[in-house]
């Protein structure tokens, strides 16, 4: 198996935070093509996709509360946060599902968003913000909210509670909101505080991903092609081919078993402990 097919491979099956990374990281390789400024040596994101604190230019390029959750400033920039999002999701779908990750993603960037854009204003600065740094704090404190007793090993410190780290975490951006990065800063503290109302409403029996998600499959199944059913002629055959519909059986059965053995080794111990042949068959099966 090459390179590029493990790369697709564990993009089918990584989930939704997977494919965000993925996501991230194909965004980062464009915008060094089109918006790094190599003489001077930063990225010089445009008003149309980065977020901007100018409320005009957020009325006419909306999207942009949601595009510069995928935007970097670096690499060290995009390198952290995708650390930090790789290991706050798999403890945030320890508990919940892979669309309340998605929703959970996108309504956070987008109130984390507005937020920065309300407070300068007020303040009366101008800037752009890029980053996936506030989606992923409410992802983080989502999962605090929910099981904030929950027990994570961090290298060089061992053990400790899950609320510790974030607590931590949120002071020092408290501290530094008046030293550089505001905007990001204030970004992050909102996303904070979005994760920790999520669980709370999700709680009271409202799940706000829903939202996103509805969206979402109705634009899937607006672009879905329908299957036309094509005529078919009754007949009635007495003697059906038993032993031929067994057979198909036993291999398809077969086959599942072997998937769902490979899948269950993937959740042990990860994808990397795969044997080759156990990668290709994995390949192969889900063309």
């Amino acid at each position: 198996m090459t390179v590029l097919e493990d790369l697709k491979l564990q993009y089918k099956i990584g989930g939704v935070s997977n494919r965000i990374i993925y996501w991230n990281v194909a965004s980062f390789i464009i915008s060094l093509l089109f918006f790094y400024q190599f003489k001077e040596g930063y990225f010089e994101f445009p008003t149309w996709i980065s977020l901007s604190s100018n409320p005009r230019n957020v009325l006419f390029f909306s999207w942009t509360l949601i595009s510069y959750a995928f935007l970097h400033s670096g690499f060290w920039h995009l390198f952290f946060n995708m650390m930090i999002l790789n290991f706050s999701s798999r403890l945030f779908l320890t508990f919940f599902t892979q669309k309340q990750f998605l929703g959970l993603y996108i309504l956070s960037a987008i109130f984390a968003g507005l937020a920065f854009v309300i407070c300068y204003y007020i303040l009366g600065i101008s800037s752009n913000i890029v980053g996936a740094s506030a989606a992923i704090m409410a992802i983080l404190f989502a999962t605090t909210t929910y099981q904030p007793l929950m027990e994570v090993r961090l290298m060089f410190l061992g053990n400790v509670k899950l609320w510790h780290l974030t607590a931590v975490i949120i002071v020092l951006d408290a501290m530094q909101i008046l030293t550089d990065n505001t905007g990001g800063h204030i970004a992050h503290l909102a996303g904070a505080l979005f994760g920790f109302g999520y669980i709370k409403i999700l709680q009271n029996g409202t799940d706000l991903s829903t939202v996103i998600t509805s969206i979402i499959d109705f634009f899937v199944n607006l672009f879905k092609p329908k299957s036309s059913k094509p005529f078919r002629k009754v007949h009635v055959n007495p003697k059906k081919p038993e032993v031929k519909s067994q057979s198909k059986i036993v291999v398809k059965d077969k086959t599942q078993q072997q998937i769902d053995e490979i899948l269950d080794k993937i959740g042990q111990s990860g994808y990397d402990a795969l044997t080759a042949e156990e990668k290709e068959f994995l390949f192969k099966a889900g063309k």
